[in-house]
């Protein structure tokens, strides 16, 4: 995939200001989009869109399909006749940070309510595009709103903890689930049908107005997951369908025990006697959602880490080889020339820069990593690049740019002063500076770097499982001088 020269915004639609705890598909999404436009950015990043499980994290989720139902608008779900105002009052929120269990409570009690409406008092046009969705979408649709209904009878507890007979999917046990749980399955339908008509109208905003949306694609589903679940001879499970090696990576620059993710790996040999229809699935799906994709740790296409389920950290495992360029040529096959941009960040062997540069993959370079307070030849440093790249002040796992600059050496910030030239710099917005003059044709920073917040702001820190995800924007923070000095800097270096 070849890019143009653009630059744009990493933000998360949690991380949106609105009145009902979280940011979502509302008012304050087309607000942002007309800051996209104002500022002449032509990219919106994003984490995945899906149902988040274990820590609220956008990378250990209920589905690789389904659209997270938190981000649904409620105001809207007023204008269209299926609430009342009184349902969008009640709740008491923290403008600054996301409260999870506060919002999935206050949400649930208004979804109910317009389910009850929907089932009583729809259109004959909305119901309509209801099961002309649910039939559209039923390959993944009909397991994962099972699982979803069969989680809420077992209190919200991992699937692998069911009923045997569940565990193991007998067809009879899950018919008879699926007919005593009719209603609640409905429901779940109605959440992933009222999440994909809301977003649609975001993504047709943006192709309207020329903004391309990049969204994230997580190597690994979460072991509790429909996808797992529904296709256990895909991963790495025994006969009773425990995890027998999880996914992780080894000591590295964010943690040195190693990261253990915990997610079961896949069967690659199964997958490829199958030509891969599970991915092919996925991606299709996914690029009806976005337009490019961001492949989330690329290098274990090529080897990836095998850590033995029960070990206390990721020390334990070795690297094994992935499916290498077999995948991306099935890939090529299906889709053409492939939308992904490859996150190759960490310990990359030449195998995996082959691997990449076979199929033209732009990379990933990161500013915050470029300085190692000596050397002049770091692949990250802004005169090494080519253009088929992107590159990052810093992602969602990296401290703001304010936060990283008060915490480095002292040697790594005079390598910075002469490299950008001065003696005192507000880094963040010399960092951005830096980014749009580069020769890499994407150019993007998190929204928290434009604003020049510091680590109370911090999207995600690796390793962490609890306490991430939460950061929101407050309207007041964008300043007409601060949009200005964006727009200029765009114009300036032809973005």
């Amino acid at each position: 995939m070849k890019l143009f020269r653009a630059s744009g915004i990493l933000l998360h639609p949690t991380s949106l200001p609105g009145p009902f705890g979280i940011g979502d598909f509302g008012k304050e999404c087309f607000t942002f989009l007309e800051f996209l436009l104002l500022t002449e950015q032509k990219i919106w990043q994003i984490n995945p869109l899906t149902p988040t499980g274990f820590g609220d994290s956008p990378y250990q989720c209920f589905s690789s399909f389904a659209g997270n139902p938190l981000l649904i608008n409620l105001a809207k779900l007023e204008e269209w006749g299926w609430l009342e105002a009184e349902d969008l009052t009640g709740g008491s929120f923290s403008e600054e940070k996301v409260n999870f269990e506060a919002v999935q409570k206050f949400k649930k009690k208004a979804f109910q309510k317009a389910y009850a409406y929907f089932l009583e008092k729809a259109s004959a046009l909305d119901q309509k595009k209801f099961l002309n969705f649910c039939h559209r979408q039923e390959s993944w649709l009909n397991d994962f709103t099972l699982f979803m209904a069969l989680k809420d009878q077992f209190q919200g507890k991992a699937w692998n903890t069911w009923y045997n007979d569940l565990v193991l999917r007998n067809k009879e046990t899950l018919e008879r689930w699926r007919l005593k749980l009719d209603r609640e399955i409905g429901y779940y339908q109605f959440l992933q049908f009222v999440f994909f008509q809301q977003w649609q109208e975001i993504r047709a905003y943006c192709q309207t107005n020329g903004i391309k949306i990049i969204g994230d694609l997580p190597l690994y589903p979460a072991y509790d997951s429909a996808d797992v679940w529904t296709h256990p001879d895909l991963f790495t499970l025994d006969k009773q369908r425990q995890m027998t090696f999880v996914a992780g990576v080894p000591p590295d620059y964010f943690s040195k025990k190693g990261q253990f993710w915990g997610n079961p790996l896949y069967r690659w040999e199964v997958m490829k006697e199958e030509h891969y229809r599970w991915w092919k699935q996925r991606i299709r799906y996914s690029l009806e959602m976005v337009d490019l994709l961001r492949l989330d740790h690329f290098r274990g296409f090529e080897s990836y880490w095998e850590i033995p389920a029960g070990s206390e950290d990721a020390r334990s495992g070795r690297w094994v080889p992935g499916p290498a360029d077999h995948f991306f040529t099935a890939m090529e096959e299906e889709f053409g020339r492939l939308p992904f941009i490859a996150e190759d960040l960490g310990i990359i062997p030449p195998e995996v820069d082959r691997l990449r540069e076979m199929f033209g993959l732009p990379g990933m370079k990161i500013l915050q990593f470029a300085f190692d307070g000596k050397s002049a030849t770091h692949p990250y440093l802004p005169h090494q690049y080519d253009k088929n790249c992107v590159v990052y002040t810093g992602t969602h796992d990296n401290e703001p740019m304010l936060s990283w600059w008060e915490q480095v050496d002292v040697g790594i910030k005079e390598q910075v002063l002469r490299y950008l030239g001065k003696q005192s710099v507000q880094i963040h917005r010399e960092m951005i500076r830096l980014a749009l003059a580069s020769a890499a044709n994407f150019a993007i920073f998190p929204l928290q770097d434009i604003l020049g917040l510091g680590k109370e702001s911090r999207m995600n820190t690796p390793s962490l499982a609890e306490g991430n995800w939460t950061w929101r924007m407050k309207p007041e923070q964008i300043t007409k001088e601060m949009m200005e000095m964006l727009g200029n800097w765009t114009r300036t270096f032809g973005r």
